[in-house]
Order: structure tokens, then C-alpha cells, then sequence
């Protein structure tokens, strides 16, 4: 890892042979040259690398399964192409998505990009009235819809008013073609002018505008960044060189398509290697698809993460004593192991004897929860703890956790041989990071974004003088280990001066099964308080917690929950120092929501909302002396 000293701060870059594995990349498509790079080139080289291996797998319900080739993957992106141009919609134009991440939304999406027009999803979790909201504002040309439901309340929440070819993924509706058609549309263009798709091709160049993302509006009003060919290629060829993956690998998606997490890490980086597609029917029939598909790759935010390890540690609670002890006892031996192996360190034959021991009687079944063969598994799209992080290191399951954002594309990842918990590893090929003066960490190279959509003044506040301001605070260590520790826009300061970023502490606490969501509350003021929200599983099983409690408002009055909520307070407050200690809380009686608008599509803390919609309950933790 190369460091170089500019001014007062330093850059991070990472050299080009540090991540490459000549032996792996043989066994990958190749790398398109620099005037190549358009999403349609990459997808024809998989399909020619690997013709008829399945590349999509879309649930048709009762564990059937519609498949798509790699030729096919094509053939369907090339028909969407030249249907769309059918219609007059072309080059620059913008193509508005609403729908679920499915087969069909891939074929759209790859479809719209190799007509030189832009993709714009939208995040289907939102209300009707904000996806539209974000439609009108895109100004598309044509609107692809998943079904004839999701379009009915769309147009009665106002798409009516968009003048928009509207195309459905499945079913039938009036005054809208079927994906279908539109095939049929393009491959009759394609017949009639065998040199349409090769002027379509051409009109196409890296620099192209090929995405419209929705930003997720965590610290403000979501906005809409543009992301080119080129960046999005770029991304692709790092992240190749860094994960030990290949065609013989496969993953299970779930995640909303409008997420750069979901649209650039399991959409188009896996055509650049080729990877097979799962995708999950839902949430509830996940834990058996995963027993069933058995992914070598996952990749999940922190809240499924935390749920999983919520469910676990409830599990463990209720067994007998000695289950229990055998558990927490591995867990001791396999966290000796993660730490050696995180400082390069060969662990010692009789830790390696003793973990294969509580491998095999209690760590491996809890695998085969996520099918027995996962290899890499990611956490994406919000920060991760650093114990979250830990614990499932100690089981083998250790969490591989990149950083990025929409503005810039994937910056950072872990190595997988070495990650270090708590850290957003370090700089992936071509990416150049460093540290503002005043910490914020400031990005360069090729997947940074062209700017907001229709907005210079947010465009010009972000890219100043060639770097993006990614608006975190971090700090970079001598191994070139990025480490964030807030947010600049979420920064406490406290009535007497004294700085604090909630995450990292919000983070402890949400190691405890207990505690669901928590939001601490400070700014200008003279203590730290919290809301907590908590587990209504975790909280039933509480030691005397009143058998007449039975839903999540009658828990969060119990006092045994109450008390044993205190207990986490207490134990977190001994690892913080004092101006950092939480000194009064308050349980609420239901979780932070996307309805109420607390959360982000992607689940992320929308702290101002939130302080905002129980003001009252904090202005209550302010009257009286404090508790801790």
C-alpha cells in the first residue's frame, strides 16, 4: 500500500499488482480496454466466455424456477434495446423502473443501458406518492412497471400524469405492452435492419450516462446521481481483481435494485464474472432458499446481520446450562483464532484442534442455516459493528464489509484473507482516498459519479477540485486500513463543547438481542440520552417479565424489560468514556419506521425524522437529574 505525503494530508493509493491473481482472472471473462467499456460490451464478452452456462434464476413459485443462459441474457437485452429504439425512446433518454429486483428487472435494466438511454429505479419500499414524486422528476420516456397491481396504484398516486410508454414485467394491463411484446418489437426491428444493434453500439460510449440513482436521503432530500459506463466498468474490473470469486460461484439477491449496493455489487459486477443469480421469492421464503440454493456469496445489510445474531443468542439462552457453556466456550476459542489470523499470526495447533472440535458440534450447524457453503460473506449498505463483525468471525462466518456510496461506487473493501473488524478495509485498485484536514474522507478515480441530476450546486458542493467529499469522518491506519467513525452531518456536540458520533456507539448496543434500534440524542445538549426500541422475541423471554405482556407497547412498559434495558445501558457506558455515557433512556413502544418516515429505503436511521417525531419522549429524558 502505497502512501504519499500531499501537503497535509495523506493519499492512499492502492498498486495496481497488491489485490491480482493471474490464475483466478484466467478463469474469469476478460477485461474490456478502456474505449470498450459499456455495460452491453461486458455482458456479450460473458456470454461469449460462457455461452449456455444459467446466468439468471427467477421463482415461479412451489420451488420452480424460470432460467436464463448467458446467450439468452443477451439475446433478451439486445430485444429490449431495439424495442425501446422502436418506440423512439433513444440515446440520453431516461427509462423509469418500479419494481422489485427480479430476472426481468436485470434483462430492463442491462436492455435500457445498451440503448444508450438511463436506467432510473425507484425504491418500490417508498409510498406511492414519493415513487412518483421521484418519476416526475426523472422525466422518463418510458416506465417499466412489475405487475399490473403495482401500476394500478402507481397511476392512482399520480404516474397518470406522466406521459410515459408504461411497460409491464408480468401481466396485463390496459394502455401498457408486456416486456414480451417489446421483445417482439425489438427482434422485428432487429431482422428488418441487421445493422441496428451495431449503430445502437456505436452511439454508446464509456463516458454515456447509464444510471440515474436515487440517493437514499439518510442526512437530507434525496437527490439523483448520474453514474457513467466507464465508472461503472471501472468498478466492476476492481472488484474483480480483490473477491475470489468465479462462474462456479453463485449468490442469492434480495436487496432493492434501486440500491447501489444491490445494482452494482449483484447486478452488474457479477455479469463482469460471470456469476449466477438466485433471486429470493421473499423474505419469508428465505431461510429455506438459502438451506436450498446453498450460495457461495451473500450479501446483506447490518439489520439482517443483527437479526440473525439476535436469533441465535435468543436460542442459546433457552437452552440447558451446559449447551450454553459449550457455546460461549467456543466462542472464546474462535475468537483467539480470528484475532491471530487478523494479525498474521499462525494460531497455536492445540486452538486450531480445539475449534475444529466446536466446529463440528455447534458452529457448523448454525452455517447450514445459510446452506453450508458460503464463502464470502458481505455486509453492505450501512456501517457494521465491530463485535457483530467479531462474533461471526468466531463461528466461521467472517463478514467481509466494503464501503461505498452512490456519488463515488465501491471505494474500499476488506481483503478476504486478512479483514480487520470494524475497518472498511482498504483502497481497491484505482481508487484513491485520503483524509481532509478535518478527517473527512475524500475520494478519486475513475467510478466517481458525472453529478446530480439537474442540480449543479449540489453537483459543485460534493466534487471539489477533482476529489468527492464523501461527508465521512475517518481515519486511515499505517497498514492503509480505513477506519469511519461518523458521520459529519450526524456529529453531537454537546452543550459543553465536547464532539460525538452516534454510530459507533449505537453500534454497541445493538450487539445486545434486546435492543432492536436505538437513537442517541445530545446536540447542544448537556448529556447523552437514548430511545430504545427493543426485540419483542428477545424481550418475551426476559427472566419475570409479566405473562400478561403480549405485544411489543405492553413489553416496552414491562419493568423487567425495562430493567434488563438498564443492564445494557450500564454495560455499554464501561466501555465509553464519560462525555460519550448514555445518562437516562427511554424504551418506545414501536420500532423507527419507513412509514413514519424515521427510515431510509435502505433502512438507514433518518435521525433528524426521528428526533422529530418523538420529541416529546426526549424532551421528557431532559426534565429531572440524571439516571446513570
Amino acid at each position: 500500500m502505497a502512501l504519499e505525503e500531499r501537503g497535509n494530508v495523506n493519499l492512499w493509493r492502492c498498486p495496481p499488482h497488491f489485490w491480482e491473481n493471474p490464475k483466478r482472472m484466467a478463469m474469469l471473462p476478460p477485461e474490456l480496454s478502456r474505449e470498450r467499456r459499456t455495460v452491453y460490451n461486458m455482458l456479450a464478452a460473458t456470454a461469449d466466455f460462457l455461452g449456455s452456462a444459467a446466468a439468471l434464476h427467477q421463482p415461479q413459485g412451489d420451488g420452480v424456477y424460470k432460467s436464463w443462459t448467458w446467450i439468452e441474457y443477451r439475446e433478451a437485452v439486445e430485444e429490449i434495446a431495439a424495442g425501446l429504439h422502436s418506440l423512439s425512446i433513444g440515446l440520453g433518454d431516461i427509462c423509469g423502473i418500479a419494481s422489485e429486483t427480479r430476472a426481468e428487472f436485470y434483462l430492463a435494466d442491462i436492455g435500457i443501458m445498451t440503448n444508450g438511454s438511463i436506467a432510473a429505479a425507484v425504491y418500490t419500499s417508498l409510498p406511492a406518492a414519493d415513487q412518483v414524486k421521484t418519476l416526475k422528476a426523472a422525466e422518463p420516456k418510458a416506465i417499466f412497471v412489475e405487475d399490473p397491481k403495482m401500476l394500478k396504484t402507481l397511476e392512482s398516486a399520480g404516474m397518470s400524469e406522466i406521459a410515459a410508454k408504461r411497460i409491464l414485467f408480468t401481466g396485463e394491463a390496459e394502455n401498457a405492452i408486456t416486456l414480451g411484446e417489446l421483445r417482439q418489437l425489438g427482434a422485428a426491428a432487429l431482422i428488418d435492419d441487421p445493422r441496428l444493434l451495431d449503430r445502437i453500439r456505436e452511439s454508446v460510449t464509456p463516458e454515456s450516462p447509464a444510471i440515474l440513482y436515487l440517493t437514499s436521503g439518510a442526512t437530507g432530500e434525496p437527490k439523483m446521481g448520474l453514474v457513467s459506463h466507464n465508472a461503472i466498468l471501472a468498478n466492476c474490473d476492481m472488484g474483480a481483481k480483490v473477491l475470489p470469486l468465479s462462474p462456479s460461484d453463485s449468490t442469492l439477491v434480495f436487496l432493492p435494485s434501486a440500491h447501489i449496493t444491490q445494482r452494482l455489487a449483484l447486478e452488474l459486477f457479477l455479469v463482469r464474472l460471470g456469476l449466477p443469480v438466485w433471486f429470493s421469492e421473499s423474505l419469508s421464503r428465505m431461510p429455506a432458499e438459502l438451506r436450498s440454493i446453498r450460495p457461495t456469496l451473500f450479501i446483506a445489510p447490518p439489520r439482517v446481520w443483527e437479526r440473525m445474531y439476535a436469533s441465535i443468542t435468543t436460542e442459546i439462552r433457552k437452552k440447558p446450562a451446559a449447551v450454553r457453556k459449550l457455546f460461549y466456550m467456543g466462542l472464546g476459542v474462535g475468537n483467539s483464532v480470528s484475532q491471530a489470523r487478523q494479525q498474521g499470526r499462525t494460531p497455536a495447533p492445540w486452538q486450531l484442534a480445539s475449534l475444529k472440535f466446536f466446529d463440528k458440534l455447534v458452529f457448523s450447524k448454525i452455517r447450514e442455516r445459510l446452506g453450508g457453503r458460503l464463502r464470502i460473506p458481505c455486509s453492505g449498505s450501512a456501517p457494521l459493528g465491530k463485535s457483530l463483525a467479531e462474533f461471526y468471525a468466531c463461528i466461521g462466518l467472517p463478514l467481509i464489509e466494503a464501503y461505498g456510496l452512490t456519488e463515488g461506487g465501491v471505494l474500499s473493501v476488506n481483503p478476504v484473507d486478512q479483514p480487520r473488524y470494524g475497518s472498511i478495509g482498504k483502497a481497491l485498485p484505482g481508487a484513491e482516498l485520503r483524509l481532509a484536514e478535518d478527517g473527512e474522507l475524500l475520494a478519486r478515480g475513475e467510478t466517481i459519479f458525472m453529478g446530480y441530476y439537474k442540480d449543479p450546486g449540489a453537483t459543485a458542493a460534493v466534487l471539489r477540485d477533482g476529489w468527492l467529499h464523501t461527508g465521512d469522518v475517518a481515519e486511515i491506519d499505517a497498514e492503509g486500513y480505513i477506519w469511519i467513525t461518523g458521520r459529519k452531518k450526524e456529529l453531537i456536540v454537546s452543550s459543553n463543547g465536547k464532539k460525538i458520533y452516534p454510530a459507533r456507539i449505537e453500534a454497541l448496543f445493538k450487539m445486545h438481542p434486546l435492543v432492536n434500534q436505538i437513537l442517541l440524542i445530545g446536540d447542544r445538549l448537556p448529556y447523552m440520552t437514548a430511545l430504545v426500541s427493543i426485540n419483542e422475541q428477545a424481550a418475551a423471554s426476559v427472566k419475570g417479565v409479566s405473562a400478561s405482556a403480549r405485544n411489543l407497547e405492553e413489553l416496552s412498559q414491562d419493568k423487567a424489560v425495562y430493567t434488563e434495558v438498564k443492564k445494557i445501558v450500564q454495560k455499554v457506558n464501561a466501555q465509553l468514556p464519560p462525555f460519550e455515557q448514555v445518562r437516562r433512556f427511554k424504551i418506545i413502544s414501536r420500532d423507527f419506521s419507513l412509514e413514519h418516515g424515521e427510515l431510509t429505503p435502505t433502512m438507514k436511521l433518518r435521525r433528524t425524522k426521528a428526533i422529530e417525531s418523538f420529541r416529546q419522549e426526549i424532551g421528557e429524558l431532559y426534565v429531572g437529574r440524571e439516571e446513570f
